[in-house]
């Protein structure tokens, strides 16, 4: 181990830097130690976030919810932390609170095209295939090449009885290099 990470951090960037070092190392709780140390010297909007990025991983979804939350408290346009907050939100099936997330991504960034395809997956699990459709078709006009998008926009379509939108999008993506054999097993034939 570097001296780096086994001298005594006394400053809160110490403690930041260190926290993000452990992070590489894949030491995540000696990260979050480190991290919520920085924290209580210096709260920031980087340091909840990042420690929030760790407790998410660590399967701690509603620690991650709670430390995005602040970040976004502390910087009300942080878009990656509303970002990240979606993610964990529709993780614990909240599809409403990750859709509410995205939709201020996109008011911050509004040509996030993943953004628009991760709102509409959130649209999707609640049965809104129209809404669902509207922000994959929003993904593509920002990335005409955007595999992901057209793949699950023909499973909207899908789910409304559109077979032939649907084997249309299947074909699409399976063109642009997604796996879309079952989509085009279902909706060609």
């Amino acid at each position: 181990m570097s001296l780096a990470l086994t001298a005594t951090a006394q400053t809160a960037e110490e403690y930041f830097n260190r926290g993000f070092r452990k992070i590489q190392l894949n030491n995540d709780k000696g990260a979050i130690e480190d991290l919520t140390k920085g924290i209580e010297i210096d709260p920031n909007e980087f340091a909840y976030y990042l420690r929030g990025i760790v407790k998410d991983g660590l399967d701690d979804t509603k620690g991650a919810i709670a430390d995005f939350t602040k970040a976004i408290e502390i910087n009300p346009n942080y878009f990656k932390a509303y970002i990240n907050r979606g993610f964990s939100k529709y993780k614990l099936k909240d599809y409403y609170g990750a859709i509410s997330d995205y939709t201020k991504v996109l008011e911050i960034n509004p040509n996030d095209a993943d953004t628009f395809i991760n709102r509409g997956n959130s649209k999707k699990d609640l049965k809104d295939y129209y809404g669902a459709i509207a922000d994959y078709t929003k993904a593509i006009g920002l990335n005409p090449n955007f595999a992901t998008a057209y793949y699950n926009r023909g499973f909207a379509k899908y789910f409304l009885e559109d077979s032939n939108g649907a084997c249309k999008d299947a074909r699409k993506a399976q063109e642009l290099g997604y796996e879309a054999s079952d989509l085009i097993k279902d909706a060609c034939n």
